[in-house]
């Protein structure tokens, strides 16, 4: 396969994953009412493990657990803190637009993958992340408030977690090269061995059983966890961190437009700015190029 084949081929899954999880904002939204935070983190992630699980088994694919110590700290950071510090984030009292603090992610990809993986920006590269970081700001609007301290501080940390999460799994397909619904199905397992100590910890609400949870599950559950997580690595397998990372900045701004859609939460015109420039600095990101530095040999 030819390099632009591979970067075009990433693209498709990335704007496949951006889908996904944009919908899925809308579907926790959704499910806020009806099923507790962590206990909505645990069950999406349990349904993702059999499904994913399930395709495994039936087409032969190997169940070998990936090297123990680099999966769990996927599975920490990228699985387990982000979402679950997002979901704090939203509980200590911060406005629902802090979430949008998590999507500082790509920024942090870059203060990790520089000294971890070598993946130094360039100048187009620098570029991007200013105009997207312009316009995250725009739909952050902190001059509006950010609700608590500890919300915002909680979200911020939220995306720094991802992002390691996301120079970690790097990380693991250049040293070990594993399958990548293999390293989905254990990232999914471990999600749900390590949340379910949250959710005896904090007080979850009562679950209000009906079509509208199942509805949500289903969808949580499959496409944005089962597929989702999957089509993501698959991307971080494919592209530089950075440029994985940089392109996640799609979520916050498809959410805004479902929103707008299906719940008819008209965008300010600071959140429609901020969309236009991040839309900028993810073209000149992926016209600076993607690929990833060349790998190290295979680690034993």
């Amino acid at each position: 396969m030819k390099a632009g084949d591979t970067d075009r081929g990433a693209l498709v899954l990335m704007f496949l994953t951006v889908v996904l999880w944009a919908f899925s904002w809308i579907a926790m939204k959704t499910l806020a009412t009806l099923i507790g935070p962590f206990t909505l983190v645990m069950v999406r992630y349990a349904i993702a493990f059999v499904v994913l699980l399930i395709i495994m088994v039936a087409t032969g694919r190997s169940l070998k657990l990936p090297p123990l110590w680099l999966m769990l700290g996927i599975a920490v950071f990228q699985t387990v803190a982000f979402q679950c510090l997002c979901q704090l984030a939203l509980q200590t009292g911060g406005a629902g637009h802090v979430v949008m603090l998590a999507y500082t992610m790509p920024f942090w990809v870059v203060v990790f993958a520089w000294p971890m993986l070598g993946e130094r920006p360039t100048g187009r590269h620098i570029t991007g992340f200013a105009l997207a970081g312009a316009g995250l700001i725009g739909i952050i609007a902190p001059w509006e408030g950010l609700g608590t301290i500890t919300g915002s501080l909680l979200a911020l940390l939220g995306g720094a977690s991802w992002g390691l999460g996301a120079v970690l799994s790097k990380i693991m397909f250049r040293r070990h090269a594993p399958e990548v619904m293999n390293l989905a199905v254990w990232q999914m397992l471990l999600g749900v061995v390590l949340t379910w100590p949250l959710t005896r910890i904090f007080p979850q609400q009562d679950i209000v059983w009906g079509p509208t949870l199942y509805w949500g599950l289903a969808y949580m559950g499959i496409m944005a966890s089962a597929l989702g997580w999957w089509l993501w690595l698959s991307v971080i397998k494919r592209v530089s961190a950075t440029a994985a990372g940089m392109s996640s900045l799609g979520v916050p701004v498809l959410t805004i437009v479902f929103a707008w859609l299906l719940l008819h939460e008209r965008p300010t015109s600071w959140e429609l700015a901020g969309v236009v420039m991040i839309m900028a600095g993810l073209v000149v990101v992926t016209l600076a190029g993607g690929k990833p530095a060349a790998s190290p040999a295979k680690t034993r």
